[in-house]
This record gives C-alpha cells, sequence and structure tokens, in this order.
C-alpha cells in the first residue's frame, strides 16, 4: 500500500493586547497539554506556527513548557514554521514592512530555536501576489494557503495532494494547499473517522495529506478541550496515524526538500471560503448564505463553490470606517516613521509600528477581533506612541485622509490631536491623548451583521455530528441578555459632540448641514446655517493649553440643544471606570445610567487609564448618561460589548455654551 505523508500544522496566535488571563487560560487549556502530549511521541512530526509577539510571551511567562517545545525542535520532531511577528495581513501593510516583520520573526525563531525557517504562515491565509518579494526577501521558500484558493483557478481537489509554483515579476515561491476536509474533521470527527479518512487518501507515493490550522481547536473552542484530552482525542489520533500502514508523519520542510513541484500556479486575490462571507456588507452576506444553502441543499456544493465567491479581506476596511481610519493613521505613521529615522529604526518604535499593524482589531467575523474595545485599544495605543515620538508631520496630509471622499480636519498641539470628518454632523471621531497614548473617540458604531437574523430567529438546533463535537463555524449559542435595541444599525458614526436641535414637535433632530468656515492647526469653526424657523448655530473647536473647548454660538430663537459624546474608555463597564461629581461623590460606574438635572463639572475616571478626564461645562447643563453597547459573534457565542460611555449635554439657554474637556494624568492603579 501506498503511504501518504502527513503533513500536520498547528497555528498558535492571540492577538496583540489581549488579556493576560485569556492567554493564560489558553496556555493551560490548550498550548501547555498540546505540546506535553506530542511530545510523548517523537515520531509524529509535525509543523508549530506561534505568532512573534505570543511566542516571546509564553517564553517569558512559561519557560518550562517552551523548553518543551525546543526539545522537540532540536531533535527534529518540529519545524518551526515563520510568518510575520504581530501576526500581520501581509497585504495591507507596506513592502518595507512585510520584511521588517518576517525578518523579525525569522531572527526570533535563529535565536530562540536555532532554526531559521523555510516556511511561513500567512495570517488569516490571506493572499495577494504582491507579498511574494517581501516573502522571498526574506528568505522564506513556501507558504501555506487554502485549497479553496486553488479551487478556483479550475483545479481538481484531487490534484491539491503537493505543493505548487507561483512567480511575481520572475521570482518564483511555492504554495502548499490546506484541505478543507481535514480542517473540518480535526479535531471534530471521531479520532478513529480521521485517521480513517486519511488513509483514503492514501493513493500515490508522493502524495500529502496537508493540514495547517489554528490550534485553539485543541482545547479552547467549546467543548474542545474535554474531548481533546479528557476523552483522549488527541493521544488516540496520534496512536493510530503512527501505527497505520498507509500514513507517514512529515515536516513541510522535508517534504518540500524532497519533491518536486505540481507545476505553475497563479492564485486570485482571496482567503479561506468562511472569511469571503464575513467581509461582505450584510445583505449581500445573507445573499451569498442564501445561495451556498441553495447549491449544498442541491448536492452541488462540491463543484460549485469555487465559482461562490464572496469578497476580499480588504472590504473590511470598506465596510467599517473606524478599522479604516486605523489603518490610513497606520500606513502614515509607517511613512513617517521612514522618512524620520530611515531604514534603522529604534527597536522600539519599530516594535510600536508592528503591534500596530496586528491583523484582529481590523476586522471581524468569527474570530476578528474589531468588536473588542481592548484589541482597537492597543493599536491605537501602539500608534499614539509612535505618533508622539514622531511628532507632528512635516508635510501636509492628504484633504481626504481615508479615502471615504469626505476632507478631514486635524487640530494638534504638544499633548493631544483631534480629527473631525467634513460629513456635515460636525463631529469629532479622533480625540487623543499623546501622554496617554488613548484614543477617546475609539468608538463602534452599530452595524447590521448577517448573523443578526440568528439572534431574532434562533434555530431549533445546532449542526452536530451524532459522535463527534460541533465545529465553532455551526454553534449558534447566547452569552448575553440584551434588549433588541442594540441591533439597529446606526446611519453616522458614534464621535464626540454629535449635536441635535430640539423641533417645535418636541423631538430632538441630528444637525447634518455643518460647514467648516474657518480651520488653523489648533481651531476649528463650523456654522450651520439658519433653518426655517430660523435657528443656527456656530460652533469652534480649539486646543489651548492641553484642553480640548467646544463653543456653541446659536442665532435666532432655538427651543433647545443637545449635545452627545461617546467616550471610549479602558475599565468600560467594570469597576475601575466611575463618574465623580463637583461634590466629589461617586453616582456610579461607566455602565451605568446616569442623569443630572443641572451639572457644571463632571470626572470621568478609570484606574487602567492612569489617568482621568474633566468635564466643566459654562452654564448649567442636564446630562444623561447611559453605556453603549454593540452586540457581535464570536466563536462562544452572542455577546453584548460595551464600546463607549455616552453623555448627551441639553441646554436651553439661546446664550453661548462652552464645553471645556481637561485630561488630567494620575497614577494607574493595579485593577485586579
Amino acid at each position: 500500500m501506498s503511504r501518504i505523508k502527513l503533513l500536520f500544522g498547528v497555528h498558535a496566535h492571540q492577538p496583540v493586547g489581549n488579556f493576560g488571563t485569556v492567554i493564560d487560560d489558553a496556555h493551560v487549556k490548550c498550548y501547555r497539554p498540546f505540546l506535553h502530549t506530542l511530545a510523548r511521541y517523537p515520531a509524529f512530526r509535525f509543523a508549530a506556527h506561534f505568532s512573534g509577539w505570543l511566542l516571546a510571551r509564553l517564553e517569558h511567562d512559561y519557560p518550562e513548557d517552551m523548553a518543551v517545545l525546543g526539545e522537540m525542535v532540536a531533535r527534529g520532531q518540529v519545524e518551526m514554521v515563520g510568518g510575520g511577528f504581530a501576526e500581520p495581513v501581509l497585504a495591507a501593510i507596506p513592502h518595507r514592512d512585510r520584511c521588517t516583520q518576517l525578518h523579525a520573526m525569522s531572527a526570533h525563531l535563529q535565536s530562540q530555536y536555532g532554526q531559521a525557517p523555510t516556511g511561513a504562515w500567512l495570517t488569516e491565509r490571506v493572499w495577494e501576489s504582491t507579498i511574494v518579494p517581501a516573502l522571498l526577501a526574506s528568505g522564506l521558500k513556501y507558504v501555506t494557503v487554502d485549497d479553496y484558493h486553488f479551487l478556483c483557478t479550475g483545479a481538481e481537489p484531487a490534484a491539491l495532494d503537493g505543493f505548487y509554483t507561483t512567480e511575481e515579476e520572475g521570482s518564483r515561491l511555492d504554495l502548499f494547499p490546506i484541505a478543507e476536509g481535514l480542517r473540518y474533521r480535526l479535531p471534530f470527527a471521531p479520532a478513529a473517522d480521521a485517521v480513517a479518512y486519511l488513509e483514503t487518501l492514501a493513493q500515490r507515493g508522493d502524495a500529502a495529506a496537508i493540514y495547517f490550522d489554528d490550534i485553539e481547536k485543541f482545547g479552547i473552542w467549546p467543548e474542545t478541550y474535554d474531548w481533546v484530552y479528557t476523552k483522549g482525542w488527541l493521544v488516540e489520533f496520534v496512536e493510530r496515524v503512527l501505527t497505520s500502514s498507509a500514513i507517514e508523519t512529515s515536516t513541510y520542510a522535508d517534504f518540500h526538500h524532497q519533491h518536486h513541484t505540481r507545476g505553475l500556479v497563479y492564485l486570485p486575490t482571496t482567503s479561506y471560503s468562511e472569511m469571503n462571507q464575513w467581509t461582505l456588507p450584510a445583505p449581500a452576506a445573507a445573499r451569498y448564505a442564501t445561495l451556498v444553502q441553495r447549491v449544498t441543499d442541491a448536492g452541488h456544493l462540491v463543484v460549485e463553490r469555487p465559482f461562490l465567491r464572496g469578497g476580499i479581506w480588504r472590504n473590511f476596511l470598506s465596510r467599517y470606517a473606524e478599522a479604516n481610519w486605523m489603518h490610513k493613521r497606520m500606513l502614515e505613521l509607517s511613512a513617517r516613521l521612514l522618512h524620520a529615522e530611515g531604514d534603522s529604526p529604534s527597536a522600539t518604535l519599530q516594535t510600536c509600528l508592528h503591534n500596530a499593524q496586528a491583523n484582529d482589531a481590523y476586522w471581524h467575523g468569527l474570530f476578528g477581533g474589531l468588536y473588542l474595545p481592548h484589541l482597537r485599544r492597543a493599536v491605537w495605543h501602539n500608534l499614539l506612541r509612535l505618533d508622539a515620538a514622531l511628532g507632528a508631520p512635516r508635510l501636509p496630509l492628504p484633504p481626504d485622509f481615508d479615502c471615504d471622499g469626505q476632507r478631514e480636519f486635524f487640530l494638534r498641539d504638544a499633548g493631544q490631536l483631534t480629527a473631525l470628518r467634513d460629513d456635515g454632523t460636525g463631529t469629532l471621531h479622533e480625540w487623543s491623548s499623546l501622554s496617554l497614548c488613548h484614543n477617546f473617540g475609539d468608538t463602534l458604531r452599530r452595524y447590521a451583521e448577517h448573523y443578526h437574523v440568528a439572534v431574532l430567529n434562533p434555530p431549533v438546533t445546532e449542526e452536530k455530528d451524532e459522535t463527534g463535537i460541533a465545529s465553532a463555524h455551526h454553534r449558534v449559542a447566547f452569552r448575553h441578555d440584551f434588549p433588541i435595541t442594540d441591533l439597529s444599525p446606526d446611519l453616522h458614526g458614534r464621535g464626540l459632540f454629535e449635536d441635535f436641535l430640539l423641533t417645535t414637535e418636541g423631538a430632538y433632530a441630528r444637525v447634518e448641514t455643518y460647514v467648516i468656515i474657518q480651520s488653523s492647526l489648533q481651531g476649528l469653526t463650523l456654522e450651520m446655517a439658519p433653518n426655517a424657523s430660523g435657528s443656527g448655530m456656530r460652533k469652534r473647536y480649539e486646543l489651548t493649553s492641553g484642553e480640548l473647548r467646544v463653543t456653541w454660538y446659536p442665532t435666532g430663537d432655538p427651543v433647545g440643544w443637545a449635545t452627545a459624546l461617546h467616550l471610549a474608555l479602558p475599565s468600560c463597564d467594570g469597576y475601575g471606570g466611575r463618574y465623580r461629581l463637583a461634590d466629589l461623590t461617586i453616582p456610579g460606574g461607566f455602565g451605568q445610567p446616569l442623569q443630572v438635572q443641572s451639572l457644571k463639572k463632571l470626572w470621568l475616571e478609570d484606574s487602567a487609564l492612569g489617568g482621568r478626564i474633566q468635564l466643566t461645562v459654562s452654564h448649567p447643563v442636564q446630562l444623561r448618561a447611559a453605556p453603549f453597547h454593540t452586540v457581535s459573534q464570536s466563536e462562544a457565542g452572542f455577546e453584548q460589548i460595551m464600546q463607549a460611555a455616552r453623555l448627551e449635554l441639553r441646554w436651553e439657554n439661546t446664550q453661548p455654551l462652552e464645553i471645556i474637556l481637561r485630561i488630567e494624568a494620575t497614577a494607574p492603579v493595579d485593577s485586579r
């Protein structure tokens, strides 16, 4: 009988900025037991990719466990696989940063494990041919992508049992197609069934069964710890593979060295098939899902799926304005770093840029972390550390900074900066402290997501194999109770100083007619022309002496005004965040509603921030504050997530009103 080479690879990653308790839990439930289990079977050879940020963290916190990995590398059992150090989507960052990310990872592996990688893991398997030169310049010879990438070229599934070659401008790179059939079986199908499936693939001697997927499936995904370790799935799988006469384990490096390419291939820009659906706006994603289901019901999915294509990863930047803003700020700072320090920037600044390019906070799907404030906050922390170190841009920024068709205006002083989009609302979408490295405007609006239909009309049962466990792709679980209003999508972003005019009917109408009439580096003046009732407004933003001052000058005889501030604070609804009134009393935390009939001063204190915001009003206003939530889906279920504290200030006085925000630094408090 011919023996098939099993190329078994696992990918371990935690987002930059993830909670320490989450990483510790992942290590205890997954990384540690996986490594110690495989270490007992030296004949079971495999590949391992740890994102550089996570690898360094584990080496520091769990040196004895990572020494086990080092021993397996030293005896030739494990191949360490490279990639971008902070796990960026290579296609979404500049070429020079692709190279520095890849070199940083390779240098770390060489230093710690004595093995420079010859292959790389592509973050989220996002493929664009433009990344080929950077991979080759970093000494890498091959990467892993999905078999779906190949099927989109018209390739036959049976032929995807080896590696192929592509080229870009004459530079050659080899590509291994990861088998979807294995991704969905390991570890969810019974071990005996999974091994039996592998044995059916053993048809010719030079063939490979190619598996490379998240190690978190082996202990962290729902139900998997008990299934993989307590019930012994992993041990049974490994032992059955090692005793099979039809399967032989190998590393990617050895297989690549011992075999020839299957031929030339040019892949389309794509990722794995689930990602291609997640990138679509909700209506399109729903139509796509319906089409896939129709083809599935007709029994044609295997044949027709390559022709049912969704979007591409970059669509997340056009879908989510907040992700796009981070991305364009990152690109500008990358260019500014190059111009300031050339090809040899300081290690600290290079690390800040790398960490700001970590993929997780830029996208959303079953695993992407755009909806998680602490992951976006980590990106902003690194961006603002870099911004503060580099100082103000020497060259004027593009008028349409984020390519959305609207001008942006920036204000900046030594300690803070703001950004306003000229969309008629007169709202700040960034207010950043350069000293605290925090963007108080980092709030995600409510978006329509295609999976919200599962919240409104949950399925009766989950898809589950009778003898295995359900994959996270097929689970529908509810972790939090939340009002249906949290699913209502926003027409505009949630920023700071979004204005409303009280109409004669007693309702507040959003102001969407501001025009910018004057701008400078420290000040910005907007004007709303009088409406049918004669009410108008001039509004002024100023940065002075570390303060953000906003002044309203009403015209005519308005019935009343309101302005809303969405302030992103690290503690969110945790116990570290609280309001403090002028009499120094604490009426509650950011996760609780608050009403004050006559307010002139308020502090927003956050022990995780290392500072607080002092809000002062020139004459008394009415305050209504409440947490602002979104609803999103993860592998664990549906979650209600607090994005910001929403403060609404109302007033009826026709005299000018001034609000002053001052950032006051305090000693950070350990909130554990």
